[in-house]
């Protein structure tokens, strides 16, 4: 009889080395410990607005269990499609150019495995949202690293991204605002990334899921350069500015060729987006964004309270612009990323995220949510006072 393979030998190798993300590593730590504050997890810490909830309550009610189109409710692209027309200032059509998908994560794997073949390669910046890179893998195509840095606050450095396009390059990945440093572009800095992907006829996939969630200045998507419209598929989504994680709602927009590709390949995986979920999303488009103000009101108030206190603790933080994460440097404590959050969760019972689980470039960093209550905040920022001020104690 002949000697079975293990288990481990039979899982696909480019699968098998894909390493597992560590804000989930570190969710699932916290989840075990009831004294724990979590400053870890990337979603709002208030509750999705009851008119939301009641939509989602009355489609239950009334019976719509089943499945809708692929593509989505049309009622909800054709919402979409107003919606992209007045923040973005790019009209699409809600018949071919949008795709409803379940989550945004998926929108981007669909993107990627729609026009990555094998060797390609795709251009994201770091630190960067842990998808972005193993997505790729799994799609066979080769992933280029572009990193940032605090020093020019975390702005692509456009001389360093002309040296890594290559005749190989398909696509360029853009997330601002970026998760984790709070970065955020400015119109001079798109038209110049515009020019260079026009120049080089690359495809850009920009990934604007915390637009909303500008603080000083704002939003300047890629797409206000209106000649990008043909070149870039847009990523975005209801969790973040709509506090609706759980619902699972993203779309994709962009060329009716790249949607329909993208598409296809959604047929035979997810279907269709859960329906509950598409149409309390309608809901949330009717409210025209009536609830973001004041939900951005509150993450700039924990935003300035978190960035002083770091400041007092001694922790160097680049200016925060967007989204709702502080990304402040530990680096002169000398502890690795790693070893200051495992410490502080120990310690003291906060969870941050290591800078490395962002890439590499990350490390000496932590990312810090500030999208929680600010009672919480407060507490945290005592416990990581004292942890840091103990540290240095240590060391001296």
């Amino acid at each position: 009889m002949k000697n079975s393979k293990s288990l481990h030998s039979r899982i696909a190798p480019h699968v098998h080395d894909i390493p597992g993300s560590g804000i989930r590593e570190f969710f699932d730590i916290v989840n075990e410990m009831s004294d724990a504050i979590s400053l870890g997890v990337g979603e709002p810490g208030c509750q999705t607005p009851w008119h939301i909830r009641d939509a989602a309550i009355y489609a239950l009610e009334r019976g719509a269990t089943g499945y809708t189109s692929n593509s989505g409710l049309l009622s909800l692209r054709e919402a979409i499609s107003k919606y992209a027309k007045k923040f973005f200032s790019t009209s699409y059509s809600p018949e071919d150019e949008i795709l409803v998908t379940t989550g945004l994560s998926e929108a981007y794997d669909l993107v990627i495995r729609a026009l990555v073949e094998p060797g390609d390669e795709v251009i994201y910046h770091q630190p960067s949202y842990v998808s972005y890179g193993p997505v790729v893998q799994m799609a066979h195509g080769i992933p280029v690293v572009l990193e940032t840095s605090a020093g020019d606050d975390f702005h692509l450095d456009l001389d360093k991204l002309e040296s890594l396009i290559s005749d190989k390059t398909k696509l360029l990945v853009l997330n601002f605002p970026n998760n984790p440093t709070g970065a955020i572009l400015d119109s001079s800095q798109v038209r110049a990334i515009a020019d260079m992907t026009a120049r080089h006829d690359l495809l850009v996939l920009t990934d604007e899921i915390y637009g909303e969630l500008t603080y000083d200045t704002e939003h300047c998507s890629i797409l206000s350069v209106p000649e990008m419209r043909e070149r870039t598929i847009l990523l975005h989504g209801m969790s973040k500015a709509w506090a609706m994680t759980g619902f699972r709602i993203g779309y994709a927009c962009g060329p009716g060729e790249i949607i329909g590709a993208m598409n296809k390949l959604h047929q035979y995986t997810m279907l269709c987006a859960p329906t509950l979920s598409q149409v309390a999303s309608v809901e949330a488009f009717k409210g025209a964004g009536k609830d973001i103000p004041h939900m951005r009101d509150i993450f700039r108030r924990n935003r300035n309270f978190m960035l002083a206190r770091l400041n007092d603790a001694g922790l160097p933080c680049a200016p925060l612009h967007g989204a709702f994460y502080a990304f402040p440097s530990v680096s002169e404590l000398g502890l690795t990323s790693a070893e200051f959050a495992l410490r502080l969760l120990d310690e003291e019972k906060v969870a941050v995220v290591p800078g490395t689980a962002f890439g590499q470039c990350g490390e000496g960093y932590v990312r810090c949510s500030y999208a929680t209550g600010l009672d919480e905040i407060k507490i945290a920022m005592d416990r990581i006072e004292k942890f840091v001020n103990r540290v240095r104690g240590a060391g001296a």
